[in-house]
């Protein structure tokens, strides 16, 4: 079996389609695809052996404090003048 909820884009989604059809792979659990949201026809969703959710593996509550946790800390920052703690892009705030 092969569980992805990381990225979509680490999975060849084709070559995990065949692998299944042929029976070298018993079956897979995703929570991520190569294009969001996933398109209901994708040949990965007709199979029986395949586990699909719409990327909602964060989403506990315990998560979802902690992303606005982190959200709120980089608006304060930013609005204080000082460089925000959790930046998800670094690289436009320069040195």
């Amino acid at each position: 079996c092969l569980i992805n909820t990381a990225r979509g884009e680490v999975i060849d989604e084709t070559a995990l389609y065949q692998a299944l059809v042929s029976g070298r792979l018993a079956g897979a659990g995703l929570d991520v695809y190569a294009q969001e949201p996933v398109d209901p026809a994708h040949p990965l969703l007709t199979l029986d052996s395949v586990v699909a959710l719409p990327h909602v593996g964060s989403a506990t509550r315990a998560t979802r404090k902690r992303m606005a946790d982190l959200a709120v800390d980089n608006l304060l920052a930013g609005l204080a003048g000082i460089r925000p703690p959790h930046p998800v892009n670094p690289e436009v705030l320069g040195g």
